[in-house]
């Protein structure tokens, strides 16, 4: 499965360049536009999971073409612009941008409120997931309320809470391929002093306690990019 694919509208080459680099080298799939009119030809192409929207471009501006966007769709967006009052602010979070992020800006944060959007969207989109409480893939039985992981035959995995957290954030991203920059980021606040190293060390973990009757754990490695779970999950 692809990772998440990302269309950046931004008129300035350099940055525009600078930007679609950076963001595919922590694991996105990155399409470019210039202009309104490149970014409609970019949708019509192909869905994206997140638009970063820079506000002022040539001919229809950014604030513009977030009212149209959002007329017929609720892809993620956040608005990159040079102009950061409390009232352009207000506006764009006002008109369903779901971020705004003020010029100049590192590449880390831009990352971090992407995967912040990102988790946002992906628990809204798993909401009969959530209510459920308890979900299903390849016969595992992953309990919210409880916290608790069943094994195909029914014994109960014991799971420290911190990869407990991780398995969810899998479960949330389900056959979404997930860098290590973005799972350090995605699991920070459950995992605590994340590194690439303790990444790798308690996805090896889950893996092994994932692994039944000579199986393979769902969780593969996606080369080059990071890690995914590659199983179907549906709510009981």
């Amino acid at each position: 499965m692809p990772s998440p694919s990302i269309l950046v509208v931004e008129d300035d080459p350099p940055l525009r360049t600078l930007l679609a680099r950076n963001l595919r080298q922590y694991g996105y799939t990155v399409r470019t536009a210039v202009s309104g009119a490149e970014m409609g030809v970019a949708l019509k192409a192909g869905p994206v999971d997140l638009i970063v929207l820079d506000i002022m471009l040539p001919g229809t501006n950014g604030i513009e073409l977030l009212r149209s966007l959002r007329q017929q769709s609720e892809v993620p967006v956040i608005f990159i612009s040079a102009r950061g009052s409390e009232t352009d602010r207000v506006l764009g979070l006002e008109l369903g941008a779901d971020d705004y992020l003020v010029k100049p800006f590192s590449t880390r944060e831009l990352v971090a409120r992407i995967g912040a959007v990102l988790r946002r969207h992906a628990r809204d989109g798993n909401d009969e997931i959530g209510k459920a409480g308890v979900i299903t893939f390849d016969g595992w039985t992953l309990s919210h309320q409880s916290r608790e992981l069943r094994s195909p035959d029914g014994a109960l995995v014991d799971l420290t809470t911190a990869e407990f957290d991780l398995l969810t954030v899998f479960v949330q991203n389900a056959r979404r391929a997930i860098g290590r920059e973005r799972l350090i980021e995605m699991s920070r606040d459950r995992i605590g002093d994340a590194s690439d190293r303790s990444v790798d060390v308690m996805v090896s973990r889950l893996r092994r306690k994932l692994s039944s009757e000579g199986a393979d754990a769902p969780i593969t490695t996606i080369r080059g990019v990071g890690y995914m779970l590659s199983s179907e999950v549906s709510p009981v």
